[in-house]
């Protein structure tokens, strides 16, 4: 099999389709943001949304007040789309272009959210090097909450193949670094009115 240029992939889609034409289109976030609820993460903490596309839970998060945001994605299409919305209101977020499995932080994270990157990632050395970044740039005490597609959703998205996770197998995934807290299966449904089964679980380092 030859190379596949995801970058160049994710940019076409951005500087070819409208939002709204994207299956994993949500113009509020409930399941992401039903987290931040949940664990009463302060408006200081330090946030990572990685893999966000041009998502609105960056908007939804400056709406609550939250200050110090990084959001990262593959994509440069995608970061300057969700720039140009956000217009000033995004000038304070920092803006990350980086594929999540060699992205190399410069700080470290309090509060880490994946929803339907990490599933992406195909290939065991992907995913430990993924493992290994969260590990060593989450705060102790901070928490990780990772969306995939769940063993009963979708095989493919964007014509990629992914990796399909259990809440069994998502927690053998993040041992022993990360213990898990709570996982729950959700449907989202595209605005094409078909339905996408994802799990999410949340962690803490271990």
């Amino acid at each position: 099999m030859g190379f596949f240029d995801q970058e160049k992939h994710w940019n076409n889609i951005y500087q070819t389709k409208a939002l709204k034409d994207l299956s994993w289109f949500q113009s509020t976030p409930e399941t992401s943001l039903s987290f931040f609820k949940e664990f009463k993460v302060p408006l200081t903490a330090k946030i990572i949304d990685i893999g966000s596309g041009d998502s609105f839970l960056v908007d939804h998060l400056l709406d609550l007040g939250y200050t110090d945001i990084s959001v990262l994605d593959i994509s440069e299409a995608a970061v300057n789309r969700a720039k140009q919305r956000l217009g000033k209101r995004g000038e304070n977020v920092k803006w990350i272009v980086a594929d999540a499995s060699s992205f190399k932080p410069e700080e470290k994270y309090d509060f880490w959210h994946d929803r339907a990157a990490f599933h992406f990632l195909t290939e065991d050395n992907q995913v430990s090097a993924y493992i290994d970044t969260a590990r060593k740039n989450i705060n102790t005490n901070g928490i990780m909450v990772i969306g995939t597609f769940s063993d009963k959703g979708p095989e493919k998205c964007s014509g990629i193949d992914i990796k399909q996770y259990s809440e069994n197998s998502m927690e053998e995934t993040f041992k022993p670094f990360f213990e898990k807290i709570d996982c729950l299966t959700i449907d989202h449904k595209t605005p094409f009115e078909t339905l996408q089964n994802f799990t999410f679980c949340s962690f803490k380092k271990a």
